[in-house]
């Protein structure tokens, strides 16, 4: 079993979620309490996808995020650098346009997309800021950003008990139903190394993106930040 490091080595990261594929989704839904569909409604509010528009969903694992793109009438490309997060999401949705990319060379042309979104994944890559850029490069003029991320609770005694949990209750709750176990060692250690919302809110400006803003959600669990291509 693979378990990546948090210098974030591509390969190893790819391969990290390679092996957890397959109940990738089951294993986010105990280990988040459930928390992770709530989650997913509210990026599909800030996204506002609307029909015929071109929605990149980036670090889409499986689909499971796209769909709720995909059924407003948006134009969906759910994109991944794991081959085997692709493999078991096209099995589920094979009518999806699946396309293997790595966040910080993207295969597609400038300007393509109304909207870009990433769940989950912007702290699993290497290069966050390059990635943030690439994500500006295939907006087109007036699109937007939106980015879901584990983040830092707001009220400290809540961030004490929740680090406790990432650290010690975590990963015993993975062996019990994750087919790589390991991965969510390194999972809790990058969320705890994560940036807080104001650092990433500087990070999408430094890119380009204007209008800025962030949304708490559970507390600071997970912060939703939005921004918008000039």
């Amino acid at each position: 079993m693979t378990r990546a490091s948090l210098d974030k080595q591509p390969h190893e990261v790819a391969s990290m979620f390679d092996d957890v594929a397959a109940n990738y989704d089951l294993t986010n839904d105990v280990l988040s309490l459930g928390q992770d569909r709530r989650w997913r409604k509210e990026v599909a509010k800030a996204v506002n996808a609307r029909p015929a528009e071109k929605v990149l969903d980036l670090a889409a694992g499986t689909a499971t995020s796209s769909l709720t793109f995909a059924a407003t009438g948006a134009y969906v490309v759910p994109c991944d650098f794991s081959l085997g997060m692709l493999r078991e999401g096209k099995k589920r949705h094979g009518w999806m346009p699946f396309t293997a990319g790595d966040a910080t060379r993207l295969p597609f042309a400038d300007e393509v997309f109304d909207a870009v979104t990433i769940s989950f994944g912007l702290r699993n890559v290497q290069d966050t800021d390059l990635a943030l850029r690439e994500l500006y490069r295939v907006t087109k003029p007036g699109g937007r950003v939106v980015i879901c991320e584990f983040s830092h609770p707001t009220w400290a005694p809540f961030r004490t008990v929740y680090e406790e949990y990432l650290m010690r209750a975590l990963p015993p709750t993975a062996r019990a139903v994750s087919s790589n176990p390991d991965a969510y060692v390194y999972l809790a250690e990058s969320i705890r190394d994560w940036p807080d919302q104001p650092a990433l809110a500087a990070r999408l400006q430094g890119a380009g993106w204007s209008k800025v803003a962030w949304r708490n959600l559970t507390g600071g669990v997970v912060a939703l930040h939005r921004g918008v291509r000039a």
